[in-house]
């Protein structure tokens, strides 16, 4: 039996994507709960599932009041995160997954939006996934007015910029959280760009410029990315055993 992926949506315009279909390309099998449209998040993973992951949407980590779903997400990162489960927290997700482990999320200094550059740092030169782009400095599409602020003193930064100082993370041996979206091609972020929302409002930036970013970045960053999540589908598959 191919091993199962639990994958929770937080909004309708943000699906597993390319990271769906890069699983898929491992053997992975992937079930998504629709948080946004009133799926159930359990408090526990289910036993049929051997990782999980956590995508993105507009509104912020802490907003439990307005999108209560949010608190049972957070603690199914955190159970996710203390049975060191292969997790993947993305954009919103990984905000939420650094809440999960006791740190924060808060108001950026910087809106990112567009295809930035960031540098995955010395630290990733032993991680299981991350190691084979430790030292280079990589490209990824970016749409985030909040950042993780703070994380705990267990936890590793694997990527950092001058904008973010918090691009990508791990806890444990297998739990992963990346500010970026390494999802989204072309095609989709131009749809985000037509419903363009709070952080888009706020940041002053060019969205039609942002755009064209992407899409002449677009390979390079499937180049990038797609290996990577190849590299996760494998801790899945090792940990179903």
């Amino acid at each position: 039996m191919n091993p199962r992926v639990l994958v929770i949506q937080n909004e309708e315009s943000a699906p597993a994507a390319l990271v769906g279909e890069w699983l898929q390309e491992r053997g992975l099998e992937i079930d998504v709960i629709h948080a946004y449209a009133g799926d159930e998040i359990p408090a526990e993973i289910p036993t049929q599932y051997a990782g999980v992951l956590a995508f993105g949407g507009a509104m912020g980590a802490n907003d439990d009041e307005q999108f209560p779903w949010l608190t049972h997400e957070r603690a199914l990162l955190a159970a996710a995160a203390k049975q060191d489960v292969p997790t993947f927290g993305v954009c919103l997700g990984a905000q939420v997954l650094a809440t999960a482990v006791g740190g924060t999320s808060t108001r950026a200094d910087v809106i990112e939006i567009g295809a930035y550059d960031f540098d995955v740092l010395d630290s990733a030169k032993d991680d299981p996934i991350f190691s084979m782009h430790a030292g280079t400095t990589v490209k990824a599409a970016q749409w985030h007015q909040d950042w993780i602020a703070t994380l705990p003193e267990s936890a590793v930064v694997l990527a950092s910029n001058d904008n973010c100082p918090v691009q990508a993370f791990r806890v444990g041996q297998n739990v992963y959280g990346v500010q970026f979206h390494p999802e989204v091609d072309a095609a989709s972020f131009k749809e985000w760009y037509n419903v363009a929302d709070e952080a888009a409002d706020r940041s002053g930036i060019d969205m039609a410029v942002a755009v064209e970013q992407v899409r002449e970045a677009e390979a390079e960053m499937i180049d990038t990315w797609r290996p990577v999540f190849h590299a996760w589908a494998d801790m899945v598959k090792a940990r179903q055993g």
